[in-house]
């Protein structure tokens, strides 16, 4: 592969999913999992002499590129058995979450000194880590008692969904996936699925409320850095945009408590039901109606996490379409939803893209009463 995949920013989209999976595979086959005691683990500043002198000893010239990659981000070392590992960006939550270390100040701090703080607290750290190497660097520094982390692979749980959405979903169409160091996502549209649908037709027909190109979706999205579990994501296509409607919690599992991928297919299973379940949220939020629709827009997108910039586009083009008439919370929930468009356009990252995704599906459990106000909305 020409790609540069070690670098720390490397990020890549998809429209095939067999091509999407064979990726993920070779990232597997250049990755490995491994068990060290905590107690024996250091770190190094990157420039440190000792580093160096090992890079040029090595006799593999591959290592120039990630190092001076590894300069522009973390300048962290792993050290563990008389080798050196550069940290790659996503690995810094794990490693400190590991040293059970925590604060503003460790980013402000030289690397020189972070390392000696993470050393510390590492020599007396209990237990075993669980290290994840992943093209030439270490991505993740998890806990790795029995307790701890639950590896699943990525491409066997992909493979597994894939399998699912052919046997219970027949005529489903792959709608893309993206990859990046700290998550791996892909998103799916089930079509033809009139009998899923039809009671979510007659909500929004009963409510008054437009019910075209309605397709229902799934999106897994998973990590092998901390980042997520192994979480399931129904959601629904609205309008000739395809704007994607998430339905509230997804179905999850997490890397821990014995997580096997056993777990994952009971979980796939539920699927079905999960879709049922969201559209008892769904007409409550039919049902209310906000006297102050744009101030309650503003409210819930503060409250979920939407950032500033983007919750006031979305308020404006809100306003802009609807004025200021009286409206249900769940128009107004779908107008929310514009703001995974618009980081899309000046942002277009797998893993804030997810995130954003995972934050508007936390306003289907808002009180939206609690945010129809009158007045001016301060942020």
């Amino acid at each position: 592969m020409n790609e540069k995949v070690f670098m720390d920013q490397y990020q890549k989209n998809f429209l095939n999913e067999e091509e999407f999976i064979a990726f993920l595979q070779e990232r597997e086959e250049n990755s490995a999992w491994q068990r060290e005691k905590s107690s024996e683990i250091r770190f190094l500043a990157a420039d440190d002499q000792k580093v160096t002198m090992f890079m040029e000893n090595e006799e593999n010239h591959e290592m120039q590129p990630i190092m001076e990659d590894t300069m522009e981000h973390t300048r962290l070392v792993l050290k563990v058995q008389d080798s050196f590992y550069p940290v790659r960006s996503c690995a810094v939550k794990t490693i400190l979450d590991r040293a059970r270390v925590s604060g503003n100040a460790l980013n402000k701090v030289e690397k020189t000194v972070l390392a000696k703080i993470l050393n510390y607290c590492m020599e007396v750290a209990s237990g075993e880590a669980l290290l994840r190497f992943c093209e030439k660097k270490i991505s993740a520094v998890h806990g790795g008692d029995p307790s701890d982390y639950a590896v699943l692979e990525m491409p066997e749980l992909f493979r597994k969904t894939v399998e699912y959405l052919q046997t219970n979903f027949p005529g489903y169409t792959f709608a893309g996936a993206s990859y990046d160091h700290s998550v791996a996502t892909a998103l799916w549209e089930l079509s033809n699925e009139t009998d899923l649908l039809q009671e979510y037709r007659e909500l929004l027909e009963k409510h008054h409320l437009q019910t075209d190109g309605l397709k229902a979706g799934l999106r897994l999205t998973t990590s092998d850095v901390g980042y997520s579990g192994a979480n399931l994501y129904p959601l629904l296509f609205v309008g000739s945009g395809a704007k994607i409607l998430p339905l509230g919690s997804p179905l999850k599992l997490e890397h821990k408590n014995g997580a096997s991928l056993e777990k994952f297919d009971s979980q796939l299973n539920l699927l079905y039901a999960q879709y049922g379940k969201a559209l008892s949220n769904l007409e409550k939020m039919m049902s209310l109606i906000l006297l102050h629709p744009v101030n309650a827009m503003l409210g819930v997108m503060k409250r979920i996490g939407i950032p500033k910039k983007i919750a006031m586009e979305v308020a404006e083009n809100f306003q802009q379409q609807n004025g200021e008439t009286c409206c249900s919370a769940y128009e107004v929930y779908l107008g929310i939803t514009e703001a995974e468009h618009i980081l899309m356009r000046d942002e277009p990252e797998g893993a804030k893209i997810v995130k954003m995704e995972e934050n508007i599906a936390r306003a289907v459990h808002i009180r939206w009463k609690d945010y129809d106000l009158a007045g001016e909305m301060k942020w």
